[in-house]
């Protein structure tokens, strides 16, 4: 459980390279819901590109022509597409002039990318629209990720009461999860799913995910597989839900399955996180040799975003080097850049983690328990603060904390993939 799955609600609101399985011209298998809504995006990005609005139209365009490669990237799941938007998105700007819905995508773009401080830039040059339910639960999000837990909590609430929308329910019960509010959390999720449309499939399906995973952080596979299924069934083809399975499998230690999904995955959606979810597996399975090329991939893909300016692989990165090269120094050096940016529970655990393998026990039992203090209740966070708690001499906490974990999840201690 960690706080970036707000990014990914607003993502399932850049054309990609990768290859469409399937057909739509009947010489091959039927396409899926996800290559035909892939399929669909290209076609209206290149209709968009070929127009030349007039004068008094363009900012309409260009917000249109942005705002669908925003969603097409999303799609994707292509960080390279993820850029284009951006692009794309900064030039509309620089030619249009004040624009409202442009900056609210920039802000969301911005959002979406760990530029926290942007976002709320973009935000303060809206001119109308600020107490908007779209607005209030964007300012939530950025609340979320800065730590302050309980006017998230607000926001979200608030916003729910202007414009009753399945995202924002989602986000709430996002929230209530985390702060162990498990049975809150799903009948939220239930409830965002009846404010779905049938043209909806994909955020159905969305959600259905995220019930799933909230069983497979409580041990219950079997009905995370009943989630993740009925997800499956609800839009085919998705890359996402796959991911979901692949790690469903590994925990349950079908690992050839699981590997063999995770490579369909990277495929479809060539993201260094899933590669370093591949890697881990086989690091998992006690197959050093095999997961090493999966984490090159993964560090070289970090490394080129953070090359480009970018900063959303930086918890990535603090983990990787606390983790896989299990490297305490290079891992604070990427913690603390994390949490320069957004001062949450997950950004104080990476650090506290970072300093355990640096073998800085006493620091590390300080960044630790102001991860605690937040009032998340997560069986690896928990896990973490055990064992920083035992290396530091307070063995008996470090127990403790080791039932809270398990009282969670009696099995967290099955593979799991670093989000």
């Amino acid at each position: 459980m960690r706080f970036f799955r707000p990014a990914l609600i607003v993502a399932c609101t850049a054309l990609s390279l990768f290859p469409l399985a399937g057909s739509i011209d009947g010489n091959g298998p039927p396409p899926t819901d996800y290559q035909s809504d892939v399929s669909r995006m290209r076609r209206e990005i290149s209709d968009l590109r070929g127009v030349t609005p007039a004068h008094s139209a363009e900012a309409a365009h260009a917000t249109a022509f942005a705002s669908l490669l925003y969603r097409s990237a999303s799609l994707s799941g292509n960080p390279a597409d993820l850029q284009v938007a951006d692009s794309a998105t900064d030039d509309a700007i620089r030619r249009v002039g004040s624009w409202d819905d442009l900056y609210l995508l920039k802000a969301t773009l911005d959002f979406t990318l760990h530029r926290m401080t942007a976002a709320k830039r973009e935000l303060e040059m809206l001119r109308r629209g600020r107490d908007s339910a779209q607005v209030m639960t964007l300012r939530a999000d950025i609340d979320l990720q800065e730590g302050r837990y309980r006017e998230a909590k607000k926001g979200y609430q608030a916003a729910a009461a202007r414009g009753r929308s399945w995202d924002t329910l989602a986000r709430l019960a996002y929230l209530e999860a985390a702060m162990g509010e498990r049975a809150a959390a799903d009948d939220l999720y239930q409830q965002a799913q009846e404010e779905l449309s049938a043209k909806e499939m994909r955020a159905y399906a969305w959600v259905e995910l995220q019930r799933g995973h909230l069983q497979l952080t409580q041990g219950r596979y079997d009905e995370a597989r009943g989630r993740y299924a009925r997800a499956a069934r609800a839009y085919s083809g998705y890359w996402l839900v796959d991911a979901y399975i692949a790690e469903l499998l590994g925990a349950e230690g079908k690992f050839d399955e699981a590997a063999s999904l995770y490579q369909g995955v990277i495929a479809r959606a060539p993201r260094p996180e899933i590669r370093q979810a591949l890697g881990d597996l086989y690091l998992f399975m006690g197959q050093p040799a095999l997961a090493k090329p999966w984490h090159d991939g993964a560090l070289a893909g970090y490394l080129a975003s953070v090359r480009q300016g970018e900063v959303q692989y930086y918890h990535h990165l603090a983990t990787f080097f606390a983790d896989v090269r299990q490297d305490g120094a290079e891992a604070l050096t990427w913690a603390r850049r994390d949490l320069d940016l957004r001062d949450n529970f997950a950004t104080r655990e990476a650090l506290a983690w970072a300093l355990y393998r640096d073998g800085r026990f006493a620091d590390a039992l300080t960044a630790i328990n102001l991860a605690l203090a937040s009032g998340v209740k997560d069986a690896h966070l928990f896990f973490h603060a055990a064992m920083i708690h035992s290396a530091a001499g307070r063995v008996e906490e470090g127990r403790q904390l080791l039932q809270r974990a398990a009282a969670i999840n009696p099995r967290y201690q099955d593979f799991h993939a670093h989000r």
